[in-house]
């Protein structure tokens, strides 16, 4: 659990440092918090789906997540204010640095056809969101235990100030990109 949080002290931080030239240590960009959101259209017409999901969640994460909930109807898509849509979860401290060690070095080499994931998805203020097709992924998922496959989008929120200071400190931790 703290093996990553040592590594970022004592291998990333001083690489960052040194390459970009801060001033000052407080500079340095860090991971601020992972979240996770998982979308679910079909739980408007099976509430034990949401279930699966959360129990899958919190198999990957350890965390319970939360219920996230419609906040207007919406004719086109048969909703209504109060369904529940999703279920969204937010890592910080040592259950961000577990839970990062884990998709980078277990989950990401277990996709099919794996190449890296894009150098592309930074929202251009030093984010990072990745989006995953299957959570079958997940070394903690039982293959015969899911009703679905379903995908979740992960976010990487850092204290980088651009997209590249962001990328190197992911590479670091040990994303890997696609070249």
């Amino acid at each position: 659990m703290a093996r990553m949080k040592t590594y970022y002290k004592e291998t990333v931080l001083p690489a960052l440092y040194k390459k970009f030239k801060y001033k000052s240590v407080m500079q340095v960009p860090k991971i601020d918090k992972i979240t996770i959101n998982v979308g679910c259209g079909e739980a408007k017409d099976n509430p034990k789906v949401i279930d699966g999901i959360m129990n899958d969640i919190k198999a990957i994460t350890g965390q319970k997540p939360v219920v996230c909930k419609a906040k207007k109807s919406v004719a086109n898509f048969k909703l209504r204010e109060g369904n529940i849509v999703g279920v969204k979860l937010t890592l910080r401290d040592d259950a961000m640095y577990e839970f990062l060690d884990r998709f980078f070095n277990a989950a990401l080499p277990r996709v099919r056809d794996f190449r890296g994931i894009s150098p592309d998805s930074f929202d251009g203020r030093g984010n990072y969101s990745v989006g995953i097709k299957e959570q079958l992924i997940f070394p903690e998922i039982e293959y015969d235990k899911i009703d679905a496959v379903r995908g979740m989008d992960i976010n990487f929120v850092t204290t980088a100030k651009t997209d590249e200071e962001a990328k190197e400190l992911l590479s670091l931790m040990g994303a890997p990109f696609a070249k």
